[in-house]
């Protein structure tokens, strides 16, 4: 099981920002990174997905409010949550498909909430 680490979440009021962080262990050549969500009682969904040096894509739910970024040196990918809504309050998971050397994997993080209320 390869460690993801997030951190960030917490609680914001409607209007506020989050940024989320998931790092991944060192020495890691990230391919393909994405961020989802699950609500209670409701599937795990994805929020934005990004091809290293490809293309970007985002649910229409967070279009203009949520971007996807990578730090190729800190081994670590973001997600910055702008213009947070009460339907954005769910548990965040990062999943990672990165190579080390000649190994690869893919692995989910541990998911952290997000609690958006007033």
């Amino acid at each position: 099981q390869v460690p993801l680490v997030e951190s960030g979440g917490g609680s914001v009021q409607p209007g506020g920002s989050l940024r989320l962080s998931c790092a991944a262990p060192a020495g890691s050549s990230m391919n393909v990174m994405g961020w989802y969500r699950q609500a209670p009682g409701k599937q795990r969904d994805l929020v934005a997905r990004m091809i290293s040096g490809g293309s970007v894509d985002y649910a229409d739910s967070v279009k203009g409010r949520f971007t996807i970024s990578q730090d190729n040196d800190k081994n670590t990918v973001y997600l910055q949550m702008t213009s947070l809504k009460f339907e954005d309050t769910a548990v965040y998971y990062c999943n990672i498909e990165a190579a080390i050397s000649t190994w690869t994997y893919a692995a989910w993080g541990q998911g952290i909430q997000v609690t958006v209320s007033s």
